[in-house]
């Protein structure tokens, strides 16, 4: 992606924490000659290589899985974002622009065959993002071993990351911190709204 120097992120530790904060993202890879994409949740594991590991699963029906064959593939994690108006700046000429946080990972993904751990994912995944208690303990044991046979589970180990937080370093810092106001007053407004007060 078009990464100027004022907006990369190399920390590791910031690129990491991006991808588990944001962790719904978007696989692309190629498959026959044309690009595919699909969007699931991904698990880290940090401690897995120099750039971390990314695992997840998709749908056996999705020919996605398909195209791990060695090449490289693009999962990509959006963070927050928002539109930026000129108004808020102290500046006078200005012209709109668009904030937000970004990572690319790329890597090869390869396809998990041992069931062992196949359901080892399905059971992290569970854990990471249920947030009702909700266990595999509670399903027949027969159904969850059919369920895991209609999914293919991946692992991507990360052979390089693009972190890009464009939130306004090039601009002067009360231009910055003009634009976070007018965030916050943005965002104070949604709270009335969500609280049925009149608005301004």
């Amino acid at each position: 992606m078009y990464l100027p120097a004022a907006f990369r992120e190399t920390r590791l530790e910031v690129v990491h924490g991006l991808i588990q904060a944001n962790s719904f993202g978007t696989l692309v890879s190629q498959l026959n000659g044309e690009l595919f994409a699909t969007h699931i949740p991904f698990l880290l594991d940090a401690e897995r290589g120099p750039n971390g590991t990314l695992r997840g699963h998709i749908a056996r029906a999705n020919p996605h899985w398909q195209a791990f064959s060695g090449q490289e593939s693009l999962a990509m994690f959006q963070g927050p974002h928002a539109y930026i108006s000129p108004a808020w700046y102290v500046a006078e000429e200005a012209v709109p622009t668009w904030n937000y946080a970004v990572v690319h990972a790329y890597g090869a993904p390869r396809v998990i065959e041992d069931p062992a751990a196949v359901r080892e994912v399905l059971e992290e995944t569970v854990n990471s993002f249920d947030t009702e208690g909700w266990s595999t303990a509670r399903v027949d044991e027969d159904y969850i071993a059919r369920m895991a046979r209609a999914i293919v589970a991946f692992e991507m180990p990360i052979s390089r990351l693009q972190g890009k937080r464009k939130l306004g370093q090039n601009r002067p810092a009360e231009d910055a911190r003009g634009a976070a106001r007018g965030l916050r007053a943005l965002a104070e407004q949604m709270e009335t709204a969500a609280q049925g007060k009149p608005g301004v």
